[in-house]
Order: C-alpha cells, then structure tokens, then sequence
C-alpha cells in the first residue's frame, strides 16, 4: 500500500494538512520509482506483450538466476563481462515465446466499455494487467488497452487516441511532468468527461482527475469537494499518535474504508467508496484483484448507462470476486512453499526464524536441493517491496536464494514502502541494542514487540528512498531523519541500501552508470539516514528485472566485511591506514586538506590502543611521534629506495634514523629521536611478480593492466627486477601505508583520464596486497581508513554512479569496509568517495578562523590614512606630506591596483581625499577578511583561542570580543560541578547578569529599544553557548572511526561550514551527505542568483560602451552548487531569461522561458562548464538545462534579442550537429582538466597551451540530447564549444567557502583560468596592441551566510587574487599559522605557490605579490630553514616557482633576488638529491 491514501483524503476534505505529511507524489508510492525525463528520451525499450508467462514456482523463477549465474562465472573466466545481459535477455524472449500473443480488437466502434490503463514505470505488470482484462466476464465487454510511461511520448499518436475513445481512464505511477502534462491535456478533450478516471499515486497535478459519479478530487467547483464531516471524523480515527507512523497508518483506513462507508447515507459517500473500493483491489494486487477492480468499475459504468433491460440483469447478477488479501507486512522464503496456490508467508522475523532455522527447512531444502546457509551464519534483515512480492516479481526469490548461497541468512520482510521504519522499530533488534537495553543506555518504543522481533547483523533495504515514509517521506526530504538516525544508531548495525533498478536496462546501466530520478531514489534520499555501500544489483530486460549475480555476490562479500570486522575482538582486527602522498616531489608525503595528518594518525593511534586495538608499543612509546611515521614513509617512497626493493626498505629506514642521531641535516630531525620516534613500526612489504598480482586481481582485470602497461613501461612503485613494490609500517596489527601515485612524473595523472585504461600495476598491487590474506602472503587488512581529504582510489576509471565489475574503485576496494575520515566542508567530492568508493565518511571540523588584520606595510599605511584624514585642515604642509607618504606606500603595496587614483594629472584635494576615503574601505574590508588559520587535528576539543575564533567569524559584529570571552568563560562554568555534585547550570540567572552588563547599575526602567536589544543579545548568547558545546564534540571524530572499525553506524548530517551552513553542520564526526538535487535552485538560491546576474551584466555594460555580452561561460560545480543550494545554476537561468518551474510536490521539473517584452533584454548565451561531479551528480539538471537551451535556440524570436538563437543558427549554416549544446565536461566517467597537473610538473609551453589543453578535456557535451539507444551520454561537440569559445566575453566563477579561495587550490585556475586563455585565444589580435582581447572573470563569493535581500557583490578575478593574497598567502599570520603544522604546513605553502604560478599563466598576478612572497618564504632566513626542516621537498618546490615566475616573464625580479634564490635552489636541490640518493 501506498501512504496516496492521506493525499487523496485530503483532496476529498477527509484529513486536514495539519493531520500528518503530504503524500510524496513526485516518488513512486509503494511499487518503485518514476522514471525520469532522460529514461523517457532514451527509452522505448520496454516491450509490449498480450499475455503473461504461466504462473511459476520457485524452480522456474530460478531458472533465469541459475541461467545468469552459470554465465556470470564465465565471465570471471572469458572476460566476457557482458554476456550476462544477453543471457538475460534471451531467457525473457524464450518467456515470450512460450505464449503466443494474441491479436488486439479494434476499439473503433466498440459498444462496450473502451478502458485505457497506463501502468506508469511498472511496465513488467503489463502482461499481468492484460491477462486480468481477457479474464473479465464477457458480459463487462471492456475493451482494455494498456500502456507505459514510456508509450505516452514513443506512441503520442496511438496513446492520444486511445485516451480521446476511453469511457474509463486508469493510471497509476505517472511523475514524469511531460507525461503529467501531456496526460492532462487528453483528459481535458476526454470525450466523455463525467466518464470515471481512477488514478492511483501519481503526481498531484493528475490526482484532481480522480473522478467516479459525484465523487471528484478536484480542487474546486460549483459545490464542496469530498465526504461529509461524518465520514472524515469516522476516517480521521486511523491516523496513529506518532508523527512519523502517520503515513503507514492510512493504510488501516484503506483495509476498512469501503466497508465502513457501507453505512454512511448519500450519493457522494457511495461513490468514495467506490472509489476506495476499486483502490483497495488495485493496492492488494495480483491478477484476480486486478481483474476484480476492472469488473467492479466496468460494471457500474455499464449499470449507469443501461437502466433495464435483459442486459442490466445480466450485469446485475455478475458476482463481484472476493478480495485476495494479501498481508500489509511479511515475510517469505522459497522454502515455505505454497498453500491453496497461494504464496505461505510468516507472521513475524521470530517465527520465520523458528522455521528458518528448523530441521524441517533443512530437509526441505535438501529434497530439493535448495543451498541454505549454516544455522550460525550472520542473518540479514532484507526488506521489500510487497507489491513485487505479490506480483511473483522472480528476482524477489532468487535475492533470496543468493543470500542462503552467499552463506547469509537472509530476514526478507516485504512492506508497502513507507513503513520501512516500524519494521526497524518493532521487528529488528541487534546485539549492541539488547546489551543498550540491559545497561540502561538504550530505550525501546513500546511499540517494540519481544515476542515477535528477531536479532540481525546488518540491515539492507531494497526500497530505498528515506527509511520514514519511503517514498511518501520524499517530499520533504530529511524530515524525519532524526527518528531514523536514532533507530539504527541504537542497532549500530550496517544499513546498506541495494536494488536492481527499475528504471533502467542493465545495458543503459552499463554504458551510462544510474541516471536521474533512479538516483536520487537508491543513492540522495537514503544517504540521508546514513545509508552506506550501496550497489546496484541489476536492471531491466526487457520487461522484466533482473539481478546480476555477480553484483549480489558483491554486497554479500560487504556484508561479510562487515559482520566479520564487528565478531572480530578489537586485539586481533588488522586495519590499514592510508596516507596520501600527492603530487609526487613537492613533500605532498602525509598532508590531506585542512587536516594535520601526523598529530592526527598520532592521536588515531593512541586512540585505537585506548580500544583494545594492537597498535605494537607506538601509544606506550613516549618518543613516538606521527611525524616520525610520515617521515618514514616519505624516504621509503624515494626512487631508489624502491629501486633497491621492499626487502632492502628497513635497512635503508635505519641508516637513515642513525645519520638523524648523528646530526645529520640531510635527514628528517624527527628521526633523531630514541627508536627513531616511530614506537617500534617496523617495514613490512612485499616486491610481486605481475603473475603473483594476477592470481589475486584476477585474468580479466590483469589483461586490461597488462595491455595499458606493457613490460617496458610498468609505471612508477617497480624495483631493478620490474617488480612492483608494495610497503609500509607494521604497528602491531595496524599497516600504515601511503596510497600509491596514480601515473607518473611529467604524466602525473595518466589513465586517471582514459577511461578505457587501467591504473598501473603497483597500484593494484598495493590494495590486492592489503585485502590479501595473511595466510597467502598478503596483510589481511579488515578494513582501511583514508585518512583525510582526499584519496584517489573513488576517481579511478569506471562507472560515473553504480559500481559495476569493470570499475577500478569496486575492484580494489573489494569486500573491505572503507572508514573515509573526510572534510565536513566539501560535501560534493565526498559523494565520489562514498558511492564509487564504498566509504563510509567520518567527518573532521575545518581549522578555526582567523581574521587577516593588517600587517608591516599595510598596517603603517592605515597609520597615514588614519592621520591624514583626523589632521588639522589648517596644518596643510603636514597634510601633503601625508599624503605623498599614502601615494608612495600604494604604490609599493600595490593598492593602487585595487583603487585606482583618478585620472586628473594634478590631483585636485577633494578628489585625493575621496580616494583616501576609498583606500580606507579598501583596509576596513582587507583587514576584517577571514582565512583558515592552521590545519585541524582529528578528534581534538578546540583552545580558548579557537573557539574565540570560530564565535567571533560566525557571529562577526553582532557579539563583540568580550562578548564572546563571556561565553566560553560561561561555558567552562557550566561544565564544572555544583556544590552538592550536582552539574545543573544556573542559567537563568547567569542570562539575567549577562543582560545587567548592558543596563547598568541604574533601576530605572529602559527603553523598549534597549529592553530589545537585550533580547537580542541573550539569544545571540545562547546560540553562542551551543555552538561551543557542539565544537566541543570535535572528539566525536575519533570515536565514530572507532564505532566503524567495529562495523556500526554513523549518524548522518549534511556536509558544510559553519559560516554559511550554520550549526546544522555541527558537530562533526559524521556521515555527511549531500541534498536532493530535484529542489534546485532553492528559492534563496534564486534571488541571489538573479541578483548576481544582474550585477554581472550590470558591470558588462559600463565596461563595453553599453553593449551587452554574447556569451558568458557560467562554472557549475558540484561544491558550490550543493553549499549554495543551486546559486551558480540559477545565474545561468537569470542571464538566458528563464525561471524554474516546479510541480506539486516542490520539484523543479522545468526551466521556463520569460517572454522577452517582459526580461526587457537580449536573451544572453551560456557556456555552462560542468565539473565532472556536477555532471554525475546533477544529472536531472544538466537534462532541464539542456531543455532550455534548445527551446531557447528554437524560440520565435530575433536572433539579435536571443544570442542562444543567433550561435545556433550561425552553427546549423555551418553543417554542425547539435548547434544547441551548451552543457560542456570531461569525458564521460574521468575528472578534471589536467591543467593542474601539467602546471605541477612544469611541462607546458605557454599560456595558450593550457588553455587548449582545458578546451581538449572539456569537449564533451551532455545532457538530453545527448547519448540514448545504449550510447554513452556524453558526445564530444568540439566545433560548438570552439563556437562558444569564439564568443565568450565573460567568465562566472562562484566560491563556496572561506578555506577554499581561488589561492588555496588548483582548481580554480586550472578550469577557471584555462577556460579564459582558451576564450582569449580565440579572440582577434587588436593591431594597436598586438594582443588577443582580454575575457573578464567576474567572482562571487558566495558565503558568509548572506540574507536574501543583500546585495550580492561581483568583483573581477585581479581583485579578488589580489585580496586574498594579501589577506592570506602574503599574512604573516597565515604564515606562521601554517608553520606551525610542520610538514603539511609546508606542503600547504608550496602548493599555493604552485597555484599562483598557474594564475600568472592563466590570468594575471601583480608583481608585488610574487616579491613579498619571496621575501615571507624564500629571503627570510629564519621562515626558510623551518620550511626546509620540516619539509625539503616542499621547500624547493616553493623556490623553483618562483623562479619559474622569473623565467616564464611573469615577474620583473631583480638580478640580487634571483641571485639569491637560485643560490637556495642550488643548495635545496643538493639536499633533497643528498637524501634521495642516500642508501647508507
């Protein structure tokens, strides 16, 4: 059952909006979920058939998963991956040709009753409703006519007509908003349009054509819509007390409904209940309940329009059929066999488990040789669609038998989809819960029924959608995640969400990962309750769903991982932790974002002994030190370290702790320490054959290796016998490692970006060593932490979304429980991590805030403008000796950059103090920015000090310094226990002296306005008080690795910064998730948006002479999108004239054109520059984006008021293909430009090489004309993107965060800039300056939490650089910060100098910028000998830029300071060569 039953009555008036939640229309109900748009364009795929196959039992269901088996193990043999679909699809033609189908009448002049039934996306009941229509009783004569989703737009004509001609329409499962619209618009031009229409959960927009006599659910009227008070009162009774048991509570209503309604007097009541009546038959499903429904309608349609007669008689006497009631809730198992030709069910998990587990099961499945799971083995709680149950779906069954294959016991309880919780609640216990129970830390519901509940090991839901409602808690996502987050958290069970999708082929799956709707609905909704290591278990064939065998075997082999890692004790769980070291030769060894990696896998470790883990003597080693491990680490990942091989890396370790202890600079002064600080860590490795690595990663996998490394070029990690070199630090049963580069030097991302090849050999080998058994040689790794933002193994080839058994991700991640310690701020790269890499996020808390403040030379020119603008108007010499000392001070910092001087020759004193006036505002802004002071460590409390910080960026003036002091200073009282012992703050009376501090010591009675500033106050002070108890639970970081490590649960919370997000970001240590992208651009979103665009074009004009741009390249990128709620979206909707359009159930479904004599405006191109994240994970936007674009091109208007129209005619003169793609990315399935890498490894001619390298990576045009048939949906459309290019004139670029500016990562200026040089290099020379025209880049930043009515500020890319250059890369504040975190200190410094390099080729960096920054990390003798103590490598790296700088023409340098630095270059280069080169 479907919760469209609380919609439907509150259509009818039976319940009032305030009674529980609206039904979720824009999700499937009960059945399965809608296919979306992209399905609709590229399918047609779904078969139509007369008849039915017979009835099977379980032997012949299991057939096809027998059929699939046998082929999928040949696949692992013959590498024959595919042929599994093809067995598939040739068993369901085989089912076909069993029956043959017989003719269709013609519905032209029929004199019965013409019925259309349009099945929604459940096309595999087609058959099933076909053969309920031939079973009627001649005397209904219904000519019945059955449709799909998918026919509505593939069969207009056939579908158009047949509806105009029907006397009954009835549908179900119709979401998608052309099908909403194109049904509605038929139904309006019915022919008969009092005719009864029964429509059962579909979107809201159909549900007012519910129409049976005088019954209607429309909204509106000549009379009242719905039953009389009597019947909602009586109706009102089957709603439950809880909130979040409403929806599976009308259920009850729908069981009793009709015969209650038996005794209500009048027409309209006898009507509902025919209503509910034929609803009931089509809930309870199955052919007799179908057929039972069509006769019930048909029959009164008939008897409404024969008043007597023999043929009324006739119709009269037909019998209506019993309803078949099938069980709400249940379960099943092939074993229980059938009674009566029914399917057996059990009551309740413990009786199923009492049989399950009974020697009467055993000798069942014995007799018929059905493989059942040892009595001991781990028992599953699988839960499923009850509707797939009674329907006889096969792959319910054979799920079944694959789990009892798998040797685990499955608990398969079917449900009607929206009380996926009660079943968790009432039915489902764990281990952890019942020994919570019996310490007194966890508390049942009542409603938890003992006698009844059975004990699991894991939870896996083939339902997906939010585990509250399913699919009726889809319409306001996360609503009820807070009771969800608390019933699993108490199981601490894995709840694992894994489904064949009932969208898609296995095909489409197979060549464009899992799409749209599809998506949401396995992978956004559940990852809302925490829901981890989803996989997609196969798809539709034909007709008919399918599982993949090899993909049940993959979640079982998970599962396992997981129960195993829970049954082992913490004292023998052997657990890898991985480290990151890239880019190679910049001291990248140990540094993840924003984190601290040495104190925290220090304070891991410590940590993991705390819980009983064997970590050798690291925790009891006074000496150990984190630093020392990363240290160690970094010289066994030197070249001829691992030249000399695994076997020879300790000897090499200890030669080289022993020249620390004697002094040696060449040598990490970390490994002086007793012991070397590494707490006893001992190398552990292994050098393997490429044969040995095919014995484990398997024929298939290792010819695709071998044929994209050949022997002669096998990739970095071989020693001098080409053998790949695998190895870390052993700590007792903890492997410290750093995970493998992915290409090499100068191609330092190779493969990462050719999806048809392979990672090189020693990285597989490294993680198939990991998983490898001990007893086979390998580590046995349980389970694996990434520690830290991020990783490389989700990015490598393979499907975008939807694992499948060609991705790399899926290979080496294996069965192994991945614990990813994550970033809480970046919650779009953290899906890769968790969909293609199986991790389970654990999220870290970004560093405290600092604020820039202003510093030597900028703090002595505020001195100036201070003076000069408090001095004496009478004191003029004074006066203009300030105000040389102001101009000559700009001009040395640079300022007059930002504030240009007016451009009088003799600068008028009116005009100057204006401009002093303005250089003021420019330091006011500049000093007050904020940065990301430091790095964080895991599961560490923040200082005094940083929370002050934290509170004085989030609050910013509303709460003053001492303000904030107060609040910690309250914080601490309130922690410390009361006399009496008892800890209950007096809080109260603490807010009262709080407020006193700003009323004084006067009684008199205070204004209002101050009475409301109080008020204010004390909020602010209270919401301050929960922010530092919530960053006090920073500790929580480690605690949730370790409730992982013992194979639990994670709580959920939505990834962010506390800035933009707020506090529901806090705290951390979490399973961050994104949101559902079908709400975007939220409507916040959309009026900053518009407003940006506004200003954006705004500026355009005064920059060119009033003329407006032709085409502005918009990025859209997963980060910004998910943290700004769709900003950067509605931006490109604002500048091609469009707004979004959503349907009943909040869904944005379309982007709609605004006429232009209302935008009052030439509609202005788009050229949208999608991330590959955005691209996978914004896939229903990219498709409506798509829409849009061409609507636009094809609108009827003049091409010189529509830019889209005129490129695309000028393109389509031309002879090129889809002249309306706008929607520009990587290749399908591979990330990034690579202008990063290529600027990291110093391989690039000139800045217009990096622009055409970004052009060559981005050619790839996506959307909903694009791909279909089976073909991948992205095409490579250069000539239309050299088009856009052509006439590019601007470049949005939004930032999401204070931690991430365009100075702290690569990214920004390898696509960002690269798409402006590659816009630039395709502009006309001007002959008067013989340079290209330059493309303006306008940024906003789009955090601080701004208001909706705020004016949103656009500044250009220079000033934005140079702001934060000033107030971050150039702060000795942010300097020292950094050096302060030792190596991953230096390693930040480094890559924001790589970074500015690649600005400067990209854009433009001022000169100032690159001589202080000579002068803060090169010249500076004392910065410079800690950045090369703490990290050679990153040193160097930090002078070879800048004298690359020097040598690219991008900084004028004096000859003394090149000196100068090529002399440190000389002398780092001899040292990091000294150290590599070291063996002894």
């Amino acid at each position: 059952m479907m919760g469209l039953v609380k919609l439907a009555c509150m259509a009818l008036g039976l319940l009032s909006p305030e009674g529980a939640p609206f039904y979720a229309a824009a999700f499937a109900p009960a059945a399965s979920p809608a296919r979306s748009h992209l399905q609709l364009r590229q399918g047609g795929e779904v078969a139509r058939r007369a008849t039915p196959p017979s009835t099977p039992g379980w032997r012949r269901e299991w057939s096809l998963a027998s059929t699939l088996e046998r082929e999928s193990d040949a696949i692992a043999a013959d590498d024959a991956d595919d042929d599994n679909d093809y067995m598939a699809e040739k068993f369901v033609s085989a089912l076909d040709e069993e029956q043959p189908a017989p003719a269709q009448e013609d519905a032209n002049g029929h004199d019965g009753v013409n019925v259309v039934l349009v099945t929604g996306f459940e096309s595999f009941n087609r058959d099933l409703y076909e053969e309920a229509g031939r079973m009627l009783p001649p005397e209904c004569k219904v000519h019945l006519q059955v449709f799909a989703d998918s026919d509505i737009q593939t069969q207009k004509e056939a579908f158009a007509a047949a509806v105009r001609n029907a006397d009954l329409f009835i549908a179900s499962l119709i979401f998608d908003y052309d099908d909403v619209v194109a049904v509605s618009s038929l139904l309006d031009r019915q022919k008969v349009q009092n005719g009864p229409r029964l429509l059962f959960e579909c979107a809201t927009e159909l549900m007012s054509y519910n129409r049976v006599g005088s019954f209607n659910m429309a909204s509106s009227g000549e009379g009242p819509s719905g039953p009389p008070p009597a019947v909602k009162a009586i109706l009102n009774k089957f709603s439950s007390g809880k909130e979040e048991d409403k929806i599976s509570g009308y259920i009850k209503m729908l069981k009793f409904g009709p015969d209650l309604l038996k005794f209500i007097p009048g027409e309209k009541a006898g009507d509902l209940r025919t209503w509910l009546e034929a609803y009931r038959y089509w809930n309870q499903g199955g052919r007799n309940n179908v057929k039972a429904m069509l006769q019930l309608v048909a029959q009164r349609f008939l008897l409404e329009k024969q008043r007597e007669g023999e043929e009324r008689a006739k119709l009269e006497s037909l019998m209506l059929p019993d309803l078949e009631v099938t069980p709400d809730v249940g379960l099943l198992h092939p074993l229980l066999g059938r009674e009566g030709g029914a399917m057996k069910f059990a009551s309740n998990p413990k009786s199923y488990l009492d049989w399950r587990l009974s020697s009467a099961c055993s000798k069942r499945a014995e007799e018929q040789n059905f493989p059942l799971a040892p009595n001991d083995a781990p028992k599953i709680a699988l839960l499923l669609y009850r509707k797939h149950v009674i329907t006889g779906q096969r792959y319910i069954q054979d799920l079944i038998q694959y789990f009892e294959g798998e040797g685990l016991i499955p608990v398969p309880v079917f449900i009607n989809g929206v009380e996926a919780h009660t079943i968790v609640r009432d039915w489902l216990t764990s281990q952890h819960e019942m020994d919570g129970v019996a310490r007194g830390t966890i508390k049942r519901d009542s409603t938890y029924k003992s006698n009844e509940a059975a004990e699991v090991d894991a939870i896996v839901s083939t339902i997906g959608f939010p585990l509250v409602g399913g699919p009726a808690g889809s319409m306001e996502a996360g609503r009820n995640v807070d009771v969800a987050s608390k019933l699993l958290d108490d199981m601490q069970v894995p709840y694992v969400v894994a489904s064949p999708l009932l969208l898609q082929s296995i095909p489409m799956w197979k060549s464009n990962g899992v799409l749209g709707l599809q998506s949401v609905v396995l992978y956004s909704l559940p990852e809302l309750d925490g829901a981890v290591d989803t996989v997609v278990l196969g798809g539709l064939v034909g007709d008919k769903i399918a599982l993949v065998p090899e993909r049940v075997r993959k979640l079982c082999g998970r599962l396992r991982g997981w129960i195993s890692l829970r049954k082992t004790p913490p004292k023998d769980r052997r657990v890898s932790i991985m480290l990151y070291g890239f880019p190679p030769n910049v001291g990248a060894v140990g540094t993840a974002a924003l984190l601290d990696v040495p104190n925290s896998l220090e304070k891991l470790l410590q940590r993991l002994h705390e819980g009983g883990y064997d970590v050798g003597d690291f925790a009891t080693d006074p000496e150990a030190s984190g630093q020392s491990l990363v240290a160690a680490l970094t010289i066994m990942g030197e070249s001829p370290v691992i030249a000399a091989g695994a076997e020879r890396m300790q000897d090499a370790l200890e030669q080289r702790m022993e020249r620390a202890q004697n002094g040696d600079k060449t040598v990490p002064e970390t490994l002086a320490r007793p012991g070397g600080g590494l707490g006893g860590a001992k190398v552990k490795g292994v050098d393997m054959t490429f044969d040995e690595l095919e014995k484990t990663l398997g024929k298939y996998m290792t010819r695709k290796v071998r044929r994209a490394w050949p022997e002669k070029e096998r990739g970095p990690g071989v020693n001098a016998k080409n053998e790949l070199v695998v190895a870390g630090l052993e700590l007792g049963n903890i492997f410290v490692t750093v995970q493998p580069l992915l290409g090499v030097e100068g191609d330092p991302m190779r493969l990462l970006f050719e999806r048809d090849l392979t990672p090189h050999p020693q990285y597989c080998a490294a993680y198939e060593w990991m998983k490898m058994p001990q007893k086979e040689g390998g580590e046995g790794s349980q389970a694996v932490i990434h520690l830290g933002m991020h990783g490389t193994v989700e990015w490598l080839p393979g499907q975008p979304l939807g694992n499948d058994r060609q991705s790399w991700s899926d290979e080496m991640m294996g069965s192994v429980p991945n614990v990813y310690v994550y970033a809480a701020n970046n919650p779009s790269e953290s899906i890769l991590a968790k969909r293609r890499g199986y991790g389970t996020l654990v999220s870290y808390n970004v560093p405290p805030y600092g604020r820039a403040g202003l510093y030597l030379e900028l703090a002595n020119l505020k001195d100036l403008v201070l003076e000069y603008r408090t001095s004496e108007a009478a004191a003029q010499s004074s006066r203009s000796d300030l105000r040389e000392a102001i101009l000559a001070s700009c001009e040395r910092t640079g300022i007059t950059s930002d504030v240009e001087l007016p451009g009088e020759e003799d600068l008028s004193d009116d005009a100057f103090d204006s401009w002093v006036a303005t250089v003021s505002d420019y330091l006011v802004e500049l000093e007050a920015r904020l940065f990301s002071s430091g790095l964080h460590t895991l599961g560490q409390a923040p200082t005094d000090k940083e929370l002050s910080s934290y509170l004085n960026a989030y609050f910013d003036e509303r709460l003053t310094e001492e303000e904030v002091e107060s609040v910690i200073a309250e914080w601490h009282k309130q922690k410390q226990p009361a006399d009496g012992g008892d800890n209950v703050p007096n809080f109260l009376s603490w807010l009262q002296a709080f407020a006193d501090s700003f009323m004084g010591e006067s009684q008199e009675a205070p204004p209002s306005g101050t009475e409301a500033h109080t008020t204010e106050k004390n909020a602010l002070k209270e919401e301050a008080l929960a922010i530092v108890d919530l960053l006090e639970k920073n500790t929580e970081e480690i605690d949730a690795v370790i409730d992982v490590l013992g194979g639990g649960y994670v709580k959920p919370a939505p990834g962010g910064d506390l800035l933009r997000d707020g506090t529901s970001v806090l705290p951390t240590g979490r399973n961050i998730h994104a949101l559902d992208p079908y709400r975007m651009p939220s409507a916040g979103a959309w009026a900053r948006g518009g407003r940006a665009a506004e200003e954006i074009i705004r500026q355009h004009l005064e920059a060119n002479a009033g003329s407006f741009p032709e085409t502005v390249a918009v990025a859209l990128w997963g980060l910004d999108t998910i943290k700004t709620r769709g900003e950067a979206i509605a931006i490109v909707l604002a500048l091609v004239g469009a707004r979004p359009v959503k349907e009943g159930t909040g869904r944005t479904v379309c982007f709609e054109l605004i006429p232009l004599d209302e935008l009052q405006r030439p509609r202005i191109d788009v050229l949208a520059s999608l991330s590959g994240i955005f691209r996978d994970s914004f896939a229903n936007i990219v498709d409506l984006l798509d829409d849009m674009f061409e609507r636009a091109a094809e609108a009827d208007e003049s091409p010189d008021m529509n830019f889209i129209k005129k490129h695309a005619m000028d393109l389509q003169a031309g002879g090129t293909e889809r002249p309306a793609a706008r929607l520009f990315s990587n290749p399908p399935g591979d990330y990034g430009s690579m202008v990063n890498e290529v600027v990291g490894s110093g391989d690039w001619d000139d800045s217009e090489s990096l622009g055409e390298i970004w052009k060559g990576r981005n050619a790839y045009s996506y959307g909903r004309k694009e791909g279909g048939g089976g073909v991948r949906s992205g095409t490579a459309r250069p000539d239309v993107l050299d088009k856009l290019l052509a006439t590019t004139e601007r470049v949005v670029q939004e930032i999401d965060s204070v931690e991430y500016g365009l100075t702290d990562i690569q990214e920004y200026y390898a696509n960002t800039g690269a798409l402006k040089k590659a816009a630039e290099n395709r502009k006309e020379v001007d002959s008067a300056t013989g340079e290209r025209k330059k493309v303006a880049v306008s940024v906003i930043e789009a955090f601080g939490g701004a208001s909706d009515d705020s004016k949103v500020a656009v500044r250009d890319v220079d000033d934005v650089l140079r702001m934060e250059y000033r107030s971050k890369f150039l702060n000795p504040k942010w300097r020292d910060a950094m050096l302060e975190q030792g190596s991953g200190g230096a390693y930040e410094v480094s890559q924001r100098m790589t970074a500015m390099v690649g600005w400067a080729a990209t854009s433009n960096v001022d000169n100032f910028v690159f001589e202080q920054a000579a002068e803060r990390y090169a010249l500076d003798e004392d910065v410079a000998n800690k950045l090369q103590k703490a990290n050679p490598e990153a040193f160097k790296n930090v002078v070879r830029r800048l004298l690359e700088a020097s040598g690219r023409g991008m900084w004028d340098a004096d000859e003394e300071t090149l000196d100068k630095l090529k002399s440190l270059y000389a002398d780092a280069d001899d040292l990091v060569e000294q150290v590599a080169s070291s063996f002894g």
